[in-house]
């Protein structure tokens, strides 16, 4: 969720930059800048953004895991041993 305290026109962004950006990376939060008094775009440092992806990624990893649990609980899918075999089998074969 946006912190309404970090919405700024996009003219003040330009005026003070590296204030804002020594305040973006002091704070670790977003900050949304406006054209005309619309939000246009989010801004944030490098170390958050980076902190995002990461969280994003783990995110869709666990995403992922409990899908595949859910699908093991319906008795869909396919035991590892014989996925391995398969793997196996393929590896050689080349």
């Amino acid at each position: 969720m946006i912190d309404l305290a970090n919405v700024y026109a996009l003219s003040e962004f330009n005026r003070n930059s590296k204030i804002f950006i020594r305040k973006l990376k002091k704070s670790g939060k977003p900050a949304v800048l406006t054209v005309n008094g619309q939000a246009e775009v989010v801004i944030q440092s490098a170390e958050a953004y980076q902190k995002l992806v990461e969280d994003q990624r783990l995110l869709e990893t666990l995403r992922g895991i409990s899908r595949g649990l859910e699908q093991a609980k319906r008795g869909e899918g396919r035991p590892m041993r014989d996925l391995v075999k398969e793997l196996m089998l393929t590896a050689t074969s080349k």
